[in-house]
């Protein structure tokens, strides 16, 4: 019909999100989470649903009182629709989709309305599973989100998105920005030395590609990070979060919706080491071995000095993590390196066009559309020999 009406449609939404850094959360002289849940000054008291990562449960073993009595405290505003439920943490709880089915349900029975607020308590994986089914009933109930891993609270907490495992890393997932983030330092202090060093690797990420001075910094202090200076972690934190939203917020493409994903830079071998080993390694610890897998390639491009790579290796490594993993060197039947279909698998989750973030020195980044799988096999060569060396020098510094 050559007549037919046309009409362009154009829509811009406003998301905004308060991310809140403060200590003893959960005491009731603490008003950050009140606070947070009456920020739009809505005259009504405000329900909601709290869930708990078993780990940290764990190791907390009050926090349910804690918050009962946080709510009781504040019960002119908060209300509790249930009891604070302990749930599955780790990425066993983002590969079961039968438990977000299971949240949208408990929600339903709750009657919880577009305004009611679910508070997940935990790390990455929890906070991406219950914002997942969050974000689902209703088209979105309020998310104010509480990460309880330097990872969660550096990176995974302050973004836009949640994500379930359906066949691959993220396979599954929604962009739907959180109502508040707050980050309770204190709840950091039970952590594992293995999951203390976790959200490392995403700064040394974030750092590469956009803050040359925010990377000397991490570099100065890897050892001190690693023997848990507080201090150190603590700024860590704060500038890998606001970086982060800096990117989410100016970056132009908050939703992914084009072609490059720079904060993924590390990751399309990080996602790949990570299903192949069942996710025995953690996210943290595959992304450090990505980033220097990554930052040896760019080297051998031009992209970064000698110098650079070799200040980024010996930066993890300081930090805590091995640059090595025996599953880097299997092979399939048709006898190419396993870790290679992470290539694939990654340009499969842009959108059909490969576009790879790497660094043009420290503080710089910018897109390829091809990678050397042969240049990417001598580089995995040698992170092997270099790990081979540290651990030869730790062992005789030891001794």
């Amino acid at each position: 019909m050559p007549n037919a009406p046309k009409y362009e449609q154009s829509i811009s939404v406003r998301f905004d999100y308060p991310v809140v850094f403060t200590r003893d959360l959960f005491n009731p002289s603490n008003r950050a989470l009140v606070n947070a849940a009456n920020r739009l000054a809505e005259p009504r008291k405000h329900r909601a649903v709290v869930f708990i990562d078993s780990g940290f449960a764990a190791r907390h073993k009050t926090m349910v009182g804690s918050i009962k009595k946080y709510f009781a405290a504040h019960a002119a505003s908060l209300e509790l629709a249930t009891a604070p439920e302990i749930v599955p943490g780790g990425e066993a709880i983002k590969a079961d989709v039968g438990f977000a089915r299971r949240l949208v349900r408990q929600f339903a029975g709750l009657r919880l309305n577009r305004h009611a607020y679910v508070i997940p308590v935990g790390g990455g994986a929890v906070l991406d599973a219950v914002g997942f089914a969050a974000s689902l009933f209703h088209r979105g109930l309020r998310l104010i989100r509480v990460p309880t891993t330097v990872l969660a609270q550096n990176d995974v907490g302050v973004g836009v998105k949640n994500a379930m495992n359906f066949g691959g890393k993220n396979a599954i997932g929604t962009f739907s920005p959180p109502f508040a983030v707050l980050n309770d330092f204190d709840l950091l202090r039970t952590l594992s030395d293995r999951d203390w060093i976790a959200g490392i690797s995403e700064a040394f990420k974030v750092a590469i590609i956009r803050d040359a001075t925010f990377f000397r910094f991490l570099c100065r202090n890897a050892a001190k990070l690693r023997a848990r200076d507080e201090r150190s972690m603590e700024h860590l934190i704060r500038r890998c979060a606001e970086l982060h939203l800096d990117h989410i917020r100016t970056s132009g493409d908050p939703f992914e919706f084009g072609k490059a994903r720079p904060l993924d830079f590390g990751h399309w071998a990080a996602h790949k080491l990570e299903a192949m080993s069942r996710y025995n390694i953690g996210h943290g610890h595959a992304v450090a071995i990505g980033i220097a897998l990554d930052s040896c390639y760019a080297r051998h491009r031009g992209w970064l000095t000698a110098a650079e790579t070799k200040a980024i290796c010996l930066g993890l490594a300081e930090s805590g993590f091995r640059l090595w993993h025996p599953l880097l060197e299997r092979r399939g039947r048709n006898g190419r390196l396993e870790i290679l279909g992470g290539l694939k698998e990654f340009q499969e989750h842009l959108g059909g066009e490969l576009v790879i973030t790497y660094p043009k020195g420290i503080g710089r980044r910018f897109e390829v559309q091809e990678v050397d799988g042969e240049l990417v096999e001598r580089c995995l060569r040698e992170l092997k020999r270099l790990s081979a060396a540290q651990d030869t020098g730790s062992a005789q510094r030891a001794s």
